[in-house]
């Protein structure tokens, strides 16, 4: 999995855990004061970044120290969403799918950081490891993650928040 990947893959639960728990990104705010307000923030962050990502141009050198930033960002924003998530549903598939998310993006910073930010590949391994575990706690939390990688993450149609069950 690149970088890219698991950056999509890691806003794609963002949007779930939002979606569940109810949050739009319209409630992002300018100083979040609520974990809501976080999560939405982080969320519209996290898709501007990765508009940026997309939008670089095709034969532009890769940049894994930047695309691996733009992967623990939005690991960042998911982890913030699956708290959010859990608090709305304290159930044990939740616990387990915000563990997982916390795991997910302390592998991610670990892979941005260090002497070769982006280039190890064992850091890279172990984060994409941590990454399709959070994809299929999250999934079984109930939250219903579905790769939006196609449509531009800052058309706040492209992935209206679902009510919980």
């Amino acid at each position: 999995m690149s970088h890219a990947a698991r950056a999509r893959s890691a806003y794609d639960r963002a949007v779930a855990a939002c979606g569940y728990a109810g949050v739009d990104r319209a409630a992002a705010e300018l100083v979040p004061k609520t974990p809501t307000g976080r999560a939405a923030g982080a969320l519209r962050l996290s898709a501007r970044s990765l508009d940026a990502l997309s939008a670089s141009a095709p034969d532009a050198a890769p940049d894994p120290a930047a695309d691996a930033r733009c992967a623990r960002n939005a690991a960042a924003a998911a982890a913030l969403a699956a708290q959010v998530a859990h608090s709305v549903d304290g159930s044990e598939a939740a616990l387990r799918a915000l563990r997982a998310a916390l795991t997910a993006s302390q592998a991610a910073a670990v892979a941005a950081g260090g002497s070769a930010p982006g280039r190890d590949p064992s850091l890279n391994s172990a984060a994409d490891d941590a990454e399709e575990l959070a994809v299929a706690a999250a999934r079984e939390a109930g939250w219903p993650v579905v790769s939006c990688s196609t449509t531009r993450r800052t058309d706040p149609s492209a992935s209206p928040p679902v009510s919980p069950p």
